[in-house]
């Protein structure tokens, strides 16, 4: 909660207490960072294609297409952080702000289909070996090898703190591994004419990038199910909250993310005083903050009032 303001209304029959602060959270950063490796890939991707056509080679080409995939990813990110810059309207009250995980798992989803179309032509290539134009291969391949590390470098930073920029760099990343399986590949083939190198250690970047990415994906739609937020613990939240002093019952309990590193929660609290509702609001604050939630809404209300609602813990 550092660095935040949070209100409390004053107390009445029901109370909330709404946690309001800026909602950039490294936006600026993640702006710069994405534009920096779009600007990279893009650049690559014109001079990759140009000599492409120039050589009359189908490997280049279809490499081109592969940054291109890239090119996209990265613009995608970069227009949902600038869409989750939008302020909330009437038909948006909480902004914008979850087009980044939206970006995040059409991302990810996308490169699963990538992975998933490296391994099957990895197998029908190991049928039927197809010839390997070895030199541009490699000389490509080395420049594409540094757009990608510098890319992922930029990247780096946010990835922690951004299921977009995350997704962006597992595409940058695994790119960055095809150009090394591609040097690696190339250089074998050059020299020991072992055509079956290439889709062996396609296969292998497939194998490594599809887990992470499926994982990414999975946060990704958590998020938009209105999950719990990864990592925390519903019932040890509950237990706090139920001992705060004067709470008999914890109901209607909800925790979610509006987007990455951003959560919410929603409760109704019974207890039998609402003498001390400004301190219990305040206890009930510190104990979310303790969980890294900042949105907080609390509604005391006095025993046998929520004979209406489902009892139980709802994430």
């Amino acid at each position: 909660m550092t660095g935040h303001d949070h209100h409390h209304t004053a107390p009445g029959a029901g109370h909330s207490s709404h946690g309001g602060h800026d909602h950039n959270h490294g936006a600026n950063a993640s702006t710069r960072q994405l534009g920096l490796a779009l600007a990279l890939t893009g650049t690559f991707l014109v001079v990759e294609a140009a000599y492409a056509f120039i050589s009359g080679s189908l490997a280049l080409l279809s490499d081109a297409g592969h940054m291109l995939t890239d090119a996209a990813a990265l613009a995608l990110s970069l227009l949902a952080v600038k869409a989750g810059e939008r302020p909330a309207d009437r038909r948006r009250t909480f902004g914008y702000r979850r087009t980044e995980i939206l970006a995040a798992a059409l991302n990810a989803a996308a490169l699963l289909a990538v992975g998933g179309y490296i391994l099957y032509e990895a197998v029908q290539r190991l049928r039927e070996p197809v010839a390997v134009q070895t030199t541009p291969m490699l000389v490509v391949a080395v420049l594409g090898l540094i757009v990608n590390l510098l890319s992922a470098r930029i990247l780096a930073g946010g990835q922690e703190g951004s299921l977009n920029v995350r997704s962006a760099y597992l595409e940058v990343l695994s790119d960055l591994l095809g150009s090394a399986a591609v040097i690696v590949g190339a250089i074998l083939i050059m020299f020991t004419g072992w055509t079956w190198v290439d889709p062996l250690l396609g296969a292998g970047i497939g194998l490594w990038v599809i887990p992470r990415t499926w994982r990414l994906l999975s946060e990704s739609v958590n998020v938009l199910l209105e999950g719990a937020p990864a990592g925390l613990d519903l019932d040890t939240l509950r237990a706090e909250l139920s001992a705060l002093p004067g709470v008999t019952e914890v109901h209607d309990l909800h925790v979610w993310s509006i987007t990455s590193g951003e959560h919410s929660l929603t409760v109704h609290l019974v207890s039998g005083s609402t003498a001390g509702s400004a301190e219990l609001l305040a206890a009930a604050q510190e104990v979310a903050g303790r969980h890294g939630i900042e949105h907080v809404t609390v509604q005391i209300e006095p025993p046998g009032h929520h004979g209406e609602h489902a009892h139980g813990l709802h994430a």
